[in-house]
């Protein structure tokens, strides 16, 4: 499978430094870096974007979190492997993909967890995953970029 064209950020010079810039400030949130991950990986599950997938898979061990730990996320809520704070992040990351599902898709209940456990600071890398990974998983289905690829090919 081939792309249908280079990734945008790629093509347009001054996207990759904002994205960049992003993923800077993300890091700077006071949130562990597997628990991004896991929200990176959450939403792009959802979303069936298997190039952020696999990519994600590869970062996610880097940032230390273990394969078994990764092959049961689809299935969190059924598992005890992951925090309460992990917890609330998933379930914020699925209210915030799943938009369309409801009026009030991140319901205060979800809202109140994920405070609960993550400042402001926090909140905002979280939030920042979730729009930013769901903004690459539709550049990537748009695109038809194969999972496994090297930007730019």
């Amino acid at each position: 499978m081939q792309a249908r064209m280079k990734n945008p950020a790629i093509v347009l010079d001054d996207a990759m430094n904002g994205i960049q810039n992003l993923y800077k400030a993300m890091h700077q949130g006071g949130v562990a870096a597997t628990t991004l991950e896991l929200v990176h990986m959450r939403a792009s599950q959802i979303n069936g974007c298997s190039a952020c997938v696999d990519a994600g898979v590869h970062s996610a061990r880097k940032a230390g979190e273990t394969d078994d730990r990764l092959l049961v996320l689809p299935a969190w809520r059924e598992t005890s492997v992951f925090t309460d704070a992990e917890r609330a992040a998933l379930a914020l990351t699925e209210a915030a993909t799943r938009l369309s599902d409801g009026a009030d898709a991140v319901t205060e209940e979800i809202w109140k967890e994920a405070t609960h456990h993550f400042d402001e600071k926090g909140m905002s890398a979280i939030i920042l995953m979730i729009a930013t990974t769901n903004f690459f998983n539709r550049i990537n289905a748009t695109i038809k970029e194969p999972a496994g690829a090297t930007w730019g090919n």
